[in-house]
Parts: structure tokens; C-alpha cells; sequence
């Protein structure tokens, strides 16, 4: 008797011995759900997110909605049945993409919003957002400089869908609505997206040929509404201003096409994001809702100071 009692305890240890290390063998991973890949800005975002997963010894996938929240809800579907344990987020749609954050969290999934923010106050885990008001603030005080507080200018903006896109533009319009000699003939959305912007603004330019400056809720715009400005042979007329710190628009600052950018840090919220992630799956919970991340003005003269996607 005390030979089968000592196997079926030796028996009972091994099993779970070896439960425990099935268990501790299980790979750790974090999904990467990213608005879009056609945009370079939100390329770097997540390769940078990943690559911070990656050094916390996490595996790391990143997928691309397309500007989609049907796809993204496909995606969130695949990172929860996959057995991801966090959720890195960089939304298609303030209020589209809840309903997607819900069930991660029903599902016991933390979900860190990077960039782009989500209406809901306790859905996601914690958001960390680029300051986009102040940040507009600073570009539509140069705006208004340049353009010597006098012109007609044409606004184009990003996704209806993203509080990035009104924060930009409730951030520049607090600025340059002060100036009546300031008047915008045309206001239209490009959807952040570069070829979408060079075809709004060669049709605007046709209704609008005299037209002083473009203010763009991101960079990609910028270089279609550039693109366009060229074509029109107006490249050198009309002041072109961005928001982002995208690598075309550094380049194109430094050669004088575009006139300034607001510099997000898509690496500071990509990096945070992947922390604050591998902290929760080790135990923490006091996570700050929102956490703003600076935007800073990126002009000719202080261009120097800057690389893409942040400081030299």
C-alpha cells in the first residue's frame, strides 16, 4: 500500500509538472490592430509597437483593418480565438471601434489605444493620444504668420470618423478664426490619404485657383494637395501645412515645399503602449484613461532638430 501511495503521489507531482510547463511554454503575444498600412505614419506605429513587444519577450502580429471596421472586427475576432493576450489599438473609427474594444474586454483582453482615441470612458485599458488641439494650435499660429493674416485658404480633413480629425481642426480654426482677412473657400475630407487628397484639391483648385494656403489634417495630405499645387504650376503660390512629422514632409520642409508639420512621436505612444501592456499581463491596474503625448511645431527653422516620426 505505502509503494502504490508513494506512485500515485510521484504520479500526481509529475502531471502537474508538466501541466505547469505546458502552461509557462504557452507563448506570450500581443496583436498590433492597425487602421491602415497605406500610410507609412501608421506603418512605423506599428512596427514600432511590435518591435517593443518583441524586446518584452512577447511574439507580435500586426494586422491592418484598411479603414475598415468590419475588417477590424474580423481582426479582433482572429487576436481573440488566437490566444492573444493584449491588444495594441490604433482605431478605424471613435465610435465604430467600441463595439470591437467591448469584446476584448468582455473576452478578459487588455486593449491600449495608440494615437487614435475610442468614445467610450472605460472601454479600452488606457488610450495614448497625441495632443492634436494644441498641436493644431501651434501650426495655425505659423499659419496665420505666413500668411500674414490675410488670404484665401483651403482646409482639408482626415477621417469624419476620427477625433483626431475635429480636435485638428477645432485646434486650427480656435487660431486662425480671429483673423476675418482669413477666409476659407473650401473645406472637404481626404480620408488621411494622399491620393484621395491630390484629387480633392485639383478639384478645388478648379473652383478655387486663387487660393494662398492648404491646411492639412495629416502629412500624407499634404503631399497630394503638393502633388496637385505642382501640377497646377501653383507649387510656388500657396503655402502647404501639414501634421504629422511624416519622413516626405521633413524632406519637403527642409526643401521648402511644405511650409510646417505638426511632429506627433508615434514611437513615444507605440512604445508606452506595449509597457503598459506587458505591465497589466504581470499583475498592474491603475492605468491613466488617457495620457496625452505632446505635438510640437517643425518649421525651416528649427527642421534641424528633427528626423522622421520625432527628434534627431
Amino acid at each position: 500500500m505505502k509503494k502504490q501511495a508513494f506512485f500515485l503521489l510521484f504520479l500526481s507531482l509529475f502531471l502537474n509538472s508538466c501541466q505547469n510547463k505546458t502552461a509557462d511554454n504557452q507563448p506570450k503575444k500581443m496583436a498590433i490592430i492597425i487602421s491602415t498600412l497605406n500610410n507609412p505614419w501608421f506603418v512605423f506605429l506599428g512596427e514600432s509597437a511590435a518591435a517593443k513587444a518583441k524586446e518584452l519577450g512577447y511574439e507580435a502580429k500586426i494586422f491592418d483593418s484598411q479603414n475598415n471596421t468590419s475588417l477590424e472586427s474580423d481582426h479582433f475576432d482572429n487576436a481573440l480565438v488566437s490566444g492573444f493576450q493584449a491588444i495594441l489599438f490604433n482605431p478605424t473609427d471613435a465610435d465604430g471601434s467600441v463595439a470591437n474594444v467591448l469584446k476584448a474586454k468582455d473576452a478578459g483582453v487588455p486593449v491600449f489605444c495608440m494615437d487614435r482615441e475610442i468614445n467610450s470612458p472605460d472601454a479600452a485599458t488606457s488610450q495614448i493620444l497625441s495632443d492634436s488641439y494644441s498641436g493644431a494650435v501651434s501650426v495655425g499660429k505659423y499659419f496665420t504668420q505666413q500668411l500674414n493674416k490675410t488670404g484665401n485658404y483651403v482646409e482639408i480633413l482626415g477621417l469624419v470618423g476620427d477625433n483626431n480629425t475635429w480636435a485638428r481642426s477645432k485646434g486650427f480654426h480656435s487660431v486662425v478664426d480671429n483673423y476675418p482677412n482669413l477666409k476659407m473657400v473650401a473645406q472637404q475630407s481626404a480620408d488621411f490619404d494622399r491620393n484621395k487628397a491630390l484629387e480633392v484639391m485639383e478639384s478645388i483648385l478648379q473652383a478655387h485657383p486663387n487660393i494662398d494656403g492648404v491646411f492639412c489634417g495629416n502629412d500624407a495630405m499634404a503631399m497630394g494637395a503638393y502633388q496637385a499645387l505642382a501640377g497646377a504650376g501653383k507649387a510656388n503660390k500657396v503655402k502647404v501645412f501639414g501634421f504629422d512629422g511624416a519622413d516626405d514632409v521633413i524632406t519637403s520642409i527642409q526643401g521648402g515645399k511644405v511650409s510646417a508639420t505638426g511632429m506627433q512621436f508615434p514611437k513615444v505612444m507605440a512604445e508606452k503602449a506595449a509597457v503598459f501592456a506587458d505591465e497589466y499581463l504581470k499583475g498592474k491596474r491603475d492605468f491613466a484613461q488617457k495620457i496625452p503625448v505632446a505635438v510640437e511645431l517643425v518649421t525651416k527653422q528649427n527642421i534641424e532638430d528633427y528626423a522622421a516620426y520625432g527628434k534627431k
